[in-house]
């Protein structure tokens, strides 16, 4: 598969659209097309694909027949239609191929093994004070190690990447994770996907963990008919993500979507950020100074043991803050949709969901034409590793999220 393997580390942020070509120079783009529309509409024969993305039938049936022998894709059954031969769509092999995802957060790291459909097979975490490049890659070598080690010798060889999501500029944030500036210094000079790169034998890619949250979204969560939306990831600090035209927008320094960094005004300050009102760092400071313990925070959030009247508290003053980001947001851009997720149990989701709603429509929205859908994002706690994951995927194998192909 060298073919395809992209000599860049960093995601392309060009579109390039799902229509094929009959040059042979471009192959690679071809595999990558059709790898790319299986996976956006599932199982589909090879005359539907060739009338999709507009190459000949001969072309789609000649790559097709690679990317078979490659265990990349794998027949379904056969379908009889009304005269001629049955079809048989093909559709993608989940064990094709493997990628990690790292997710280094400001409590917790993770580490996951996915699929080629987004299956988490395994899984690494461990839960720290903060975060330090040293402690990182240990934890990653280590997960790896001992992943790779409950694998066949096949499955090995079908890992392609590693992928990390991390907040960018950590050492700012020593103050609010409450350690010393110098804790947190030597990530001004760290490397990690350099290291990473050196000990492991496949590429690895890295990117700004809310914008890998909303990649997520795009390559794992459930299809929408929405080509414009904000997404919001609530984690220890907030931030999100802009998905325009059906891609993931990163901008020229990769931290377009920094939805933490716009204002939130409150009766106290109007030099509030969103970050400072409607992060989960804020929901710890409340059980703290309640004199609660604040770990059920950081396990996996199947649910959290908490105080309902403090999370109460905290889900409407959230709510009340990305209901104002949201206006704002959309008096620039008309986002059909703003996505909500975030390292939250299902429940919580979808009562904060409902609540920015309500708050929303509470707001002036005079002058929007039509104020954005709400939504609950369908990914979950698992988006930043999951996002991490799938940078390697998109890096590899997949064209630009920007389909330009009706469904």
């Amino acid at each position: 598969m060298d073919r395809l393997k992209s000599p860049q580390n960093q995601i392309d942020p060009q579109a390039n659209g799902l229509r094929g070509t009959n040059q042979s120079g471009l192959r690679a783009h071809n595999e990558r097309m059709i790898l790319s529309i299986v996976r956006l509409h599932g199982e589909m024969a090879k005359a539907e694909i060739a009338r999709t993305i507009g190459l000949s039938a001969q072309t789609v049936s000649v790559i097709m027949r690679d990317l078979e022998a490659e265990g990349l894709l794998v027949k379904g059954e056969p379908v009889r239609g009304r005269v001629g031969q049955p079809s048989t769509p093909m559709r993608i092999n989940a064990d094709g191929a493997y990628f990690f995802g790292l997710k280094v957060g400001r409590r917790s790291v993770e580490l996951v093994l996915v699929d080629f459909l987004g299956n988490i097979r395994d899984r690494a975490h461990h839960t720290h004070r903060f975060p330090t490049p040293e402690a990182t890659l240990e934890f990653t070598k280590k997960a790896v190690t001992e992943i790779t080690a409950k694998l066949s010798l096949a499955q090995v060889k079908s890992i392609f990447g590693l992928g990390i999501s991390i907040p960018f500029q950590l050492w700012d944030w020593a103050n609010v994770i409450g350690v010393a500036p110098e804790d947190m210094d030597s990530w001004r000079t760290a490397d990690i996907r350099a290291d990473l790169e050196q000990a492991f034998p496949f590429p690895v890619y890295l990117q700004n963990d809310a914008t890998a949250a909303c990649g997520a979204e795009l390559v794992f969560g459930e299809k929408r008919p929405f080509s414009d939306f904000l997404y919001f990831y609530v984690g220890f600090f907030i931030g999100g993500g802009v998905v325009l035209n059906g891609s993931l927008f990163s901008g020229k320094t990769g931290n377009a979507g920094a939805l933490g960094s716009m204002p939130a005004p409150t009766i106290k300050t109007t030099n509030q950020q969103l970050i400072d009102v409607a992060s989960l760092v804020v929901l710890e400071r409340l059980l703290v100074k309640a004199g609660q313990s604040s770990d059920t925070l950081w396990d996996q959030p199947a649910q959290w043991d908490i105080d309902q009247g403090i999370l109460d508290q905290w889900i409407e003053q959230t709510a009340k803050a990305i209901a104002f980001a949201i206006v704002s947001a959309t008096a620039v851009i008309d986002f059909e949709a703003a996505v909500i997720d975030g390292w939250l149990p299902d429940n919580v989701r979808a009562r904060l969901v409902a609540d920015v709603d309500r708050q929303l429509h509470k707001l002036n929205l005079a002058g929007l034409v039509n104020p954005p859908v709400i939504l609950e994002g369908t990914v979950g706690p698992d988006a930043r590793a999951l996002g991490a994951a799938s940078l390697p995927l998109s890096e590899r194998f997949l064209t630009d999220q920007n389909t330009g192909i009706n469904n």
